[in-house]
This record gives structure tokens, sequence and C-alpha cells, in this order.
């Protein structure tokens, strides 16, 4: 028999279990991750048990009468382990709702996990979504690589990776984060944007995945020219952060250094994720910017919100 209650920071160990050996989790939805954060978001997270074993965690914020999965997160949904099949989804979904109702919640946003992040097929939520009336409300897309079967680059990006390496660029695991984030933040200026991440917050998650929260540069004459601050989830890795210099752009430095990251370091993974094109919730696509993924053979993967009135 299945049940669901609030989470509970005495979980803490058991959730980051669950998450461990889930079909569609990875680090993002442990709590070392999702707490570093905990300031500006509430927490209205879930748990769910067979008996007294934690089987699934749904990780979820509130503000006023809204529930989302998770505010703080690209994605969440229900995280769960082989022990939550079909019917049993389904009945877990009745559960949580009937949860946020009775402490007045009205809607609750759900970002489920893209299929690519997924250790095993993990889809029984959104069956259960559309059992229950959730509408999808909005839709970005994203570009990845499927590492195993890729069409390779273009000719122009093979080019510019020769260009690179001509200049004498080289590329390597950097440690340098404030000197990343500085670069970072002038190229996101030139946007009128600004790093999802401070420097500090960028230092404490890596002290605390170090093996999951990777630095790539390419440098020049000890010169910082291009950066990619690497997610990496198992099979599947994520390009959270990517940035050049002026001087990078120029030599190419950055196509050498996703070059290398697809063509060596993480050639033997699944997935290699850029992250979404999309701009004002979805509705305007940054052409130029995918452009530029889908010349290294990316293609499009979308990230999906729903809606579910309570």
């Amino acid at each position: 028999m299945f049940s669901v209650r609030a989470y509970q920071p005495s979980d803490a160990a058991a959730w980051d279990a669950v998450v461990l050996r889930s079909r569609n989790g990875n680090f993002l939805h442990r709590r070392g991750y999702m707490d570093y954060h905990a300031d500006r978001f509430t927490d209205a997270s879930l748990v769910v048990e067979r008996g007294r074993e934690m089987v699934a965690v749904f990780p979820a914020s509130i503000r006023g009468d809204r529930v989302t999965s998770h505010g703080g997160l690209t994605y969440a949904g229900l995280i769960a382990t082989h022990d939550l099949r079909a019917d049993a989804t389904l009945a877990v979904f009745e559960m949580m709702g009937g949860h946020y109702r009775r402490g007045g919640v009205a809607r609750l946003i759900y970002k489920p996990v893209p299929h690519v992040f997924h250790a095993y097929p993990s889809e029984e939520d959104l069956y259960a979504l559309q059992r229950l009336g959730a509408r999808l409300t909005r839709r970005d897309i994203s570009s990845v690589i499927p590492l195993r079967q890729r069409v390779g680059f273009s000719d122009g990006r093979r080019r510019a990776i020769r260009r690179a390496r001509g200049e004498g660029v080289e590329v390597g695991r950097g440690e340098d984060l404030v000197a990343y984030h500085s670069l970072l933040g002038e190229v996101l200026q030139r946007h009128d944007a600004v790093p999802t991440h401070s420097a500090s917050e960028l230092a404490l998650l890596r002290s605390r995945f170090p093996d999951q929260i990777v630095l790539h540069e390419a440098r020049l004459h000890g010169a910082m020219l291009a950066g990619v601050l690497v997610y990496d989830f198992g099979q599947t890795v994520h390009a959270q952060y990517i940035a050049a210099s002026e001087e990078g752009r120029r030599v190419d430095a950055l196509s050498l250094l996703l070059g290398t990251l697809v063509d060596e370091v993480y050639a033997d993974r699944s997935h290699f994720s850029f992250g979404i094109s999309t701009e004002s919730e979805g509705t305007v696509l940054n052409s130029g910017l995918i452009a530029q993924k889908e010349s290294f053979g990316a293609r499009g993967v979308v990230h999906d919100f729903y809606e579910w009135v309570l």
C-alpha cells in the first residue's frame, strides 16, 4: 500500500538514496543541490512510501496557492524507483492532489524530467497527468547530441576547430571558477542577463558535487578564452554554462573546446545536452543560438510544463 506525506529534513538521507536508485533523477534532485537556495523557495516536497520504505520523491516549492516542481530547478517531477509502476503512479498522483488540496493549493506546475536524462524509461507521470486533465502550457526546445549515433559536425564547425588548433589553443579541465564566472558574467551582460548562480553558489555546489560539476577551459598563452561548466549526470552530460571572450571567438576557442568534449572527453556517454534556446517562456526561438548547437550535430528535445488545476 502506497502513501504520500510531506518531506521533513530528517528524510534527507533516505530522499537522496531514492534519487540515486531512481529511473529519472540525478544530482539536481538531491537535497544538497536543492537546498542551496532554500532561502529563496518555500519547500513543499513530498515523499512516497510503500509501508515504511520510501520509493519515490517529489521535489516541489510553493508560492501562494501554486506549487511548482520545483521553482529552483530546470525540471523535476515525480522521481521514481522501479517499485513505482503505472497503476501505483496513478494512485500516487491522486494522493498528491488530495494532499495539496487540503493545504489550499489551487494548481500545480509540473516540469517532468526530459527522457534523455532518464536512466530507465519513466514516463508514467505523463500518462497520469493526462488522465487527471493537466494541460501542456509551455514547451522549450533544447539541443542534444545522441553520442552513439551522432551525425557529426558541420563543415563550418570542423574548419573552426582546425583554426583553433592552428592558433595554439589548448583545452583541459579547470579549477578557477572565479575567473570563469567573471568571463560568463561579461558574456551575459551583453545580452542584459546575469548568471543564474553566483560565483559563491557555484563554488558551494562544486564542493558538494566535485565529480559531477566540472569546469573545462580553453586557454591561449595562459589566458582563459572560453569555458564550459559541465553537469555530469552519468550517461548524459549537460553544458550548464558556455562562455567565450572576444579573443576566444576570434580564434574559435569554444569550437575546439566543445568539439573535444563531444569527440573525446564524453564520447562514451549516451547524450550531450546543450540546453534550451528559447526565450519568453518558450514563445521565442533564438535561431542563432540553436543553429550553433545544431552545427555540432545536436537536435531538438523538448522541456515541457504542465498545469494541473486542483
